[in-house]
């Protein structure tokens, strides 16, 4: 549900209950999204469906296959040298 930011202000409590029993509550301002509103639950499930750095930098390369491909070395002909 959208609240334009005066009733979100004036109903807070309301808001609140609703991003927790129905989901993301949007604020507005003139009109526009400017907030979002969530549950705790939302919030966390958000936080981790994103790695850190540290995940990133400990995960495995992700290579491209051709790219892979490219960067091996030709086989050598050992007969012809």
């Amino acid at each position: 549900m959208d609240w334009p930011l005066q009733d979100a202000k004036n109903h807070f409590s309301k808001v609140v209950q609703r991003a927790r029993s129905e989901g993301p509550q949007v604020v507005t301002l003139r009109g526009e999204a400017a907030a979002v509103i969530l549950s705790t639950q939302a919030y966390e499930a958000l936080r981790a469906a994103q790695p850190t750095l540290v995940d990133d930098l400990l995960a495995p390369p992700l290579w491209d296959e051709a790219l892979a491909r490219a960067l091996r070395p030709a086989p050598v002909d050992r007969e012809s040298v």
